[in-house]
């Protein structure tokens, strides 16, 4: 088949992680496969290397200085929308909401939901889950939110995962971000209201252990959320702790990194999936997410769960104090299940009965 995925960057963002690396594994099991993107503020390419089989049309998409986020957003629509050509695929596969908007008739990966008050964002978020004729949810927990609240019938595909990238960094042993920090907690995804970080500062302030870092990696995204990363940091200066802000971290670094954290936390508020905290499982690293239906669903016997940051901090005390070799067996094991060839061969199923 000729596929076409669309996504809206060519950042390190988890809706972009898994276009690519679905589309290498569509690749891979014979499709023929072109990913398009925005190539934002002059990108000359994604923030990894792509499987030369995998086709690449990047449309760009140069900054305008001062642009609202609802502007940049129905430029990015508008932009997408005159570059491609349908009548070239098959299978036309939107990834997220601008991408959805941008094309007329495909399937739709639906990885979260939002809640958008701008009206326009409000507008395009519901012709995006509205207009595509099939939908894709890489949970069952997502998939209920649409059919509860839309009457729609998603197929759930979980996303894969690179496991043995994250468990070959943690047997290599690689300490350099150890010897340069110490003993840390991590958290990918940067600061944002949706990935719950003032509650992860606040936690981490009641831990209370002078040797442990608090490091934030990632952190890609359209939205300007320059007023909460002052919050949260007049509220860092305020419990008197100074966490490393590291922004985004080089593919070829991330897995160790993420090998290295004495814990993983993931405390978002909505998340679809959550492949970053996967991806620690992978290699081996104790993970404390928030009590929410999709990563019991995700994580199970996996992880710790907590509510509120009184609970993070005991959960990541407990995962800090000793190893639990159940949980991180069991999190090895998860991870590993969650392969791309996988979810490319459950996706191509899904194309085939189209």
């Amino acid at each position: 088949m000729r596929i076409a995925l669309l996504t809206y960057s060519t950042k390190p963002r988890g809706g972009v992680v898994h276009t690519l690396s679905l589309a290498e594994a569509l690749a891979a099991a014979g499709q023929d496969v072109t990913v398009w993107t925005l190539a934002r503020g002059g990108d000359a390419g994604f923030f990894r290397a792509v499987a030369p089989a995998v086709r690449q049309v990047l449309v760009p998409f140069p900054d305008i200085p001062g642009e609202t986020v609802g502007d940049r957003i129905m430029r990015s629509i508008s932009a997408l929308r005159e570059a491609f050509r349908p009548g070239a695929y098959d299978v036309v596969h939107a990834q997220d909401c601008i991408s959805a908007n941008a094309v007329e008739d495909c399937v739709r990966t639906v990885h979260h939901i939002d809640h958008f008050t701008t009206p326009e964002l409000a507008a395009c978020h519901e012709r995006a889950i509205v207009r595509p004729h099939t939908h894709v949810c890489v949970s069952a927990a997502v998939a209920g939110e649409l059919a509860r609240g839309w009457g729609i019938a998603a197929a759930v595909i979980p996303n894969g995962v690179e496991s043995e990238r994250f468990a070959e960094a943690a047997r290599n042993g690689d300490r350099r971000w150890r010897a340069r920090f110490g003993p840390y907690v991590l958290t990918v995804g940067g600061i944002e209201p949706r990935k719950g970080s003032m509650d992860l500062l606040e936690a981490y302030a009641l831990l209370a252990d002078p040797d442990l870092r608090l490091i934030v990696a990632g952190g890609e995204t359209l939205f300007d959320y320059r007023a909460y990363r002052a919050e949260w940091e007049e509220r860092a200066a305020a419990l008197g702790v100074e966490p490393i802000v590291l922004g985004q971290v080089g593919h070829h670094d991330l897995p160790a990194l993420v090998a290295s954290a004495a814990v993983f936390a993931f405390p978002s508020l909505k998340e679809g999936f959550g492949l970053a905290a996967m991806e620690a499982l992978a290699a081996g690293v104790p993970l404390v997410t928030r009590d929410l239906p999709v990563f019991r669903e995700v994580f199970g016997g996996a992880a710790r769960f907590a509510t509120g940051p009184r609970g993070l901090a005991e959960a990541m005390r407990a995962a800090l104090a000793a190893p639990d070799t159940r949980r991180l067996a069991a999190g090895r094991a998860l991870a590993a299940r969650h392969t791309w060839s996988q979810a490319a061969a459950r996706h191509i199923a899904l194309y085939d009965s189209l």
